[in-house]
């Protein structure tokens, strides 16, 4: 069972950090590649902003965005402004997301999310999570996938393999993370690949942030996974 209150506490935490970790920086800095392609760490903290913003008005009943092109423009505006001026409004936002997660609500309910994607309103706040600390990695300030809090690795982990269950771009899978439950993923018929490694790897191999090349797989070839 999803717990959104304890969920909401580690969005607290994490954010907490991020914005520790990022004060250290100088507007230079900011204006600096991330590890996203085409992205500096102005564009990863004004998204960041941005989508706090958005889960907010996922929320409260809105659309989270008023479109796709309208989320890029957004987060381009915002990417070249000064240090002090990111911070405060990731700070702030997360503030508001945070008021929105307090309030009286139906966890159970169903909300909407981007591309007509849909899910439990009591997972929005672990979506969030989710932002704040791969993107905190993002930044490539020191804060690494092995830094992470193990709870989230397990949890993210999970989330991510059952996004690709059934894809049919994805072979069978069955992932064992070094001391983590065996997960199953991809297509349900043919042989299974199976892949494993530590939790870290497995996890930056499913988010994208690592090409899996730390990993083993048995049964066939490691397999490229689509973009999410």
């Amino acid at each position: 069972m999803i717990d959104h209150a304890h969920d909401l506490a580690c969005v607290r935490d994490a954010t907490e950090r991020l914005l520790t970790a990022a004060a250290k920086l100088d507007n230079a800095a900011v204006a600096e590649p991330s590890r996203l392609p085409g992205w500096s760490r102005g564009h990863v903290l004004a998204h960041l902003a941005r989508n706090a913003d958005a889960l907010v008005n996922v929320l409260e009943g809105r659309p989270m965005y008023l479109s796709a092109d309208a989320r890029d423009a957004d987060i381009e505006r915002d990417a070249p402004r000064a240090l002090d001026v990111q911070l405060t409004d990731v700070r702030e936002s997360a503030a508001r997301f945070a008021r929105a997660g307090e309030a009286p609500a139906d966890w159970s309910r169903t909300v909407e999310l981007r591309n007509g994607v849909t899910d439990s309103a009591s997972r929005v706040p672990f979506r969030r999570w989710a932002e704040v600390e791969l993107h905190h990695v993002d930044l490539g300030i020191g804060y690494e996938l092995e830094d992470l809090p193990q709870e989230f690795v397990r949890r993210e982990s999970d989330f991510l393999a059952e996004r690709f269950l059934g894809h049919p771009d994805v072979p069978s899978l069955v992932i064992e993370a070094e001391g983590g439950p065996v997960l199953r993923s991809g297509r349900a018929e043919g042989a299974a690949v199976t892949v494993g490694g530590r939790p870290a790897d497995v996890l930056g191999w499913l988010c994208g942030r690592r090409d899996g090349s730390a990993l083993t797989a048995s049964g066939g070839p490691l397999p490229a996974l689509p973009p999410l």
